[in-house]
């Protein structure tokens, strides 16, 4: 998502796409209108979404529409910074609080002061840490680390994740409070693949961009081309459209995107084998690794479920037996199977460790 003209009305209607953002979908004018409402309260605001999809342009957006728009949008990436860094990064520090500590230091929160600050992937922060953001919703104050004088903030927060927050509190890794804290109004961000009729606009809008900064003119599109960027999945979002249409404006000889300015990954509809460092949810892997492995087989091939479900089996078995170093006592109950049919599938699948009966 990037910028797109805006209406001239100085109170458009609540589905007219949001100044800086591109899409005219009906999933997008939902989150246009969910928006613009959210924005004239000062609720906390939790935004949904798959990596990609634009929430941080969401959060500046409710920002810039919400009377606090004269002062600071601070954004911290929860996910960048390990855990006593990040508690410094938002809470601040006084000199001597920690090795290296050597004056004070403002926070986040102290910064975002009568403003917004955006928590970007706060689903990877601590139960430690997030008994203090708790407190910050509640009571609106904090301590600097190392310091025992309270800080009094008026702070609106917004925060971010790519994972379903609920199902984390359910598996004991993010308090239950603080998701219902947070979750006042939640605003959920469509994928791309489930907005494919805004990939035109988007394509044209990001054109514009690479052209201008490239110094190109890069101003048809082959109809395949669209045709093929409308039909990939698009498991990076925006973010990866924009990467693929910059790509293509560097490297065109004319001054149109065809098929062969594209990744094979678009043009054929195939993943690579190698999914690299992407970070990517369990389902979104199972999806894709069903997808590769029918992708291997041939028109001709049989018994499709047995040969992919095996594989996926044989490698979970030795992963799990990898990790308890053998010990087919202690991998059979991560596995939750009796020791028997452990040991049955060990000799089924090759996997040798017998030495595991202890």
């Amino acid at each position: 998502m990037a910028r797109n003209p805006t209406t001239s009305d100085a109170n458009p209607p609540a589905t007219v796409p949001l100044q800086g953002i591109v899409g005219t979908s009906a999933a997008m004018a939902a989150v246009y209108r969910d928006t613009r409402q959210v924005a004239r309260s000062g609720a906390s605001v939790l935004l949904l979404g798959e990596t990609g999809t634009g929430k941080e342009l969401i959060a500046k957006a409710i920002h810039q529409l919400s009377a606090r728009r004269e002062r600071p949008f601070v954004r911290v990436n929860c996910g960048a910074l390990s855990e006593s860094l990040l508690e410094s990064e938002l809470f601040g520090h006084i000199r001597g609080a920690f090795t290296g500590a050597i004056e004070n230091r403002t926070g986040r929160f102290e910064a975002a002061h009568k403003g917004t600050i955006f928590l970007d992937e706060i689903n990877s922060t601590t139960l430690h840490l997030q008994v203090k953001l708790l407190r910050v919703l509640q009571e609106r104050e904090f301590e600097r680390v190392g310091d025992t004088r309270t800080v009094q903030v008026d702070t609106r927060i917004i925060a971010a994740s790519n994972r379903d927050l609920l199902e984390l509190a359910e598996e004991g890794t993010f308090r239950e409070d603080l998701y219902y804290r947070l979750n006042v109004v939640p605003i959920c961000l469509p994928p791309l693949r489930e907005r494919a009729e805004d990939i035109p606009l988007l394509v044209t809008h990001f054109l514009n961009v690479y052209n201008e900064q490239n110094d190109r003119y890069v101003a048809h599109i082959e109809p395949a081309a669209m045709e093929a960027l409308q039909n990939y999945r698009w498991p990076g979002n925006v973010r990866e459209l924009q990467n693929y249409v910059e790509r293509a404006v560097v490297m065109a000889h004319g001054d149109e995107l065809n098929c062969s300015l594209l990744p094979s990954v678009v043009t054929t509809g195939r993943q690579p084998r190698t999914l690299g460092t992407r970070a990517m949810d369990f389902e979104s892997l199972t999806e894709e690794l069903v997808y590769t492995g029918l992708n291997g087989m041939n028109d001709q091939d049989t018994d499709l479920h047995g040969r992919i479900v095996d594989r996926v089996e044989r490698e979970v078995i030795a992963q799990v037996l990898a990790d308890c170093d053998h010990v087919q006592i202690k991998a059979a109950a991560r596995l939750g199977i009796n020791r028997n049919t452990l040991h049955k599938k060990i000799k089924e699948f090759g996997l040798g460790g017998d030495s595991g009966n202890n």
